[in-house]
C-alpha cells in the first residue's frame, strides 16, 4: 500500500485496540490529577516517561526487536515529535492538572479530533467533506462552551489552566499529523520509542536543570504515587502509544484521533467516581457538543475521504 493512501478496511481488533487506548488515556486524566498536587510537575513527567522507556526498551529485548537506527531526517522529525508530544505535552498535562479538575481538562483535549482533522486538510490534503467540517464546528462550539462556562470552583489559577490544557492540544496535533509518514518508514513501535527516549532524555534535562531532580523525593514517593506512575508509564504512555501509532499507520491521524471521544467519557465518570469531581450543566452540554462533533469527524469517511490528485510530500517518508 503506498504511503499515502490509509487503509479504510482495517481489522475489528484495530477499531478495539483504538478504544482501549482511549479508555486508559481517559484513566491518565485522574492519575495526573492525583499526582500533579502531590509532586513537581517536572519531575512527575520525567519519571512517568522514565518508566515508558523501560518498558519499550524491555518489550524491545524480550521480542529480539533491534532498535533501528533513524537517518538524519527521520532522527530530525523524532526529535521534533518528542519535543512536541513528550516534553511539550506533559509539561502543559501536569502544570495545568495542577488548576483544573481531570473532567475539565479532558472535555477540553476532547478537541484533539478536530485539531488533527483541521491540521490533516491543511497539511496532508485529506479531503474535509461537510459532514466532517460540521464536526469540526460542534468540537470547536463544546469546548468553548466547556472553557467559557466554568465557575469559580473549577479553576484554581484563572486561566492558567484551560491555556496549559490547550497546550495539550496543539502539541497532541503536531504529534499525531507529523508521526504519519514515520510510522509507515520506520514502523509504529520504532516510531514511538525513538520519540518517547528522546522526548524523555529533553524532560530528564529540564528537571536537572530546575533543580527538580530529587533523589530523596522519588525515595518518599508512597505506593499510591508509583501506582499513579506505573499506570501513566506503562500503560498510558508505552502500550497506548504504540497502538496509537498503529492506528495512524493503518487508518490516518484524522479516524484514529476521533477516538479520543472515549477519552472524556471515563476521565468524567472516573473523576466523580475516585475524585469527587462535579460535572457543571455547562461542562455537560461543551462535552455532549463536542462528543457529537467526534462522531460526526468519524462517520464522515466515504470515497472522497482523501482528495485523489494530492499525494504526500516526499519529505514525510
Amino acid at each position: 500500500m503506498p504511503p499515502s493512501m490509509p487503509d479504510r478496511h482495517a481489522s475489528p481488533r484495530l477499531y478495539l485496540q483504538l478504544a482501549l487506548v482511549s479508555v486508559i488515556w481517559g484513566g491518565t486524566f485522574i492519575a495526573g490529577r492525583l499526582l500533579a498536587g502531590s509532586m513537581p510537575p517536572l519531575l512527575a513527567a520525567s519519571l512517568r516517561f522514565g518508566i515508558a522507556s523501560l518498558t519499550l526498551l524491555a518489550f524491545l529485548a524480550a521480542t529480539r526487536t533491534p532498535l533501528v537506527r533513524p537517518d538524519s531526517r527521520q532522527a530530525l522529525r523524532l526529535l521534533l515529535l518528542g519535543f512536541f508530544g513528550i516534553f511539550g505535552y506533559n509539561l502543559c498535562f501536569f502544570y495545568g492538572l495542577q488548576h483544573v479538575s481531570a473532567a475539565r481538562a479532558s472535555l477540553i483535549v476532547a478537541l484533539n479530533p478536530a485539531m488533527i482533522a483541521l491540521a490533516s486538510f491543511i497539511l496532508l490534503k485529506e479531503a474535509l467533506p461537510p459532514v466532517k467540517l460540521s464536526g469540526v464546528a460542534l468540537c470547536l462550539a463544546g469546548a468553548g462552551l466547556v472553557i467559557i462556562g466554568k465557575n469559580g470552583n473549577a479553576l484554581a489559577g484563572g486561566w492558567a489552566g484551560d491555556l496549559l490544557i490547550l497546550g495539550c492540544v496543539a502539541s497532541w496535533v503536531v504529534y499525531s499529523v507529523g508521526s504519519r509518514g514515520l510510522s509507515r518508514s520506520l514502523g509504529p513501535l520504532q516510531t514511538v520509542t525513538w520519540s518517547i527516549l528522546l522526548g524523555t532524555a529533553m524532560l530528564w534535562a529540564a528537571t536537572w536543570a530546575q533543580g527538580a531532580a530529587d533523589v530523596a523525593a522519588i525515595a518518599r514517593l508512597t505506593p499510591a504515587q508509583w501506582a499513579g506512575l506505573l499506570y501513566l508509564g506503562a500503560l498510558g504512555s508505552a502500550l497506548a502509544y504504540i497502538w496509537y501509532y498503529d492506528g495512524i499507520k493503518q487508518i490516518g491521524p484524522t479516524r484514529s484521533g476521533a477516538f479520543i471521544a472515549l477519552n472524556p467519557l471515563t476521565a468524567v465518570l472516573l473523576g466523580a467516581a475516585l475524585l469527587g469531581e462535579r460535572l457543571t450543566p455547562a461542562m455537560a452540554a461543551g462535552g455532549a457538543l463536542a462528543i457529537a462533533g467526534i462522531v460526526l469527524c468519524n462517520l464522515a469517511i466515504g470515497p472522497a475521504w482523501r482528495k485523489p490528485a494530492q499525494p504526500l510530500p516526499s519529505r514525510s517518508s
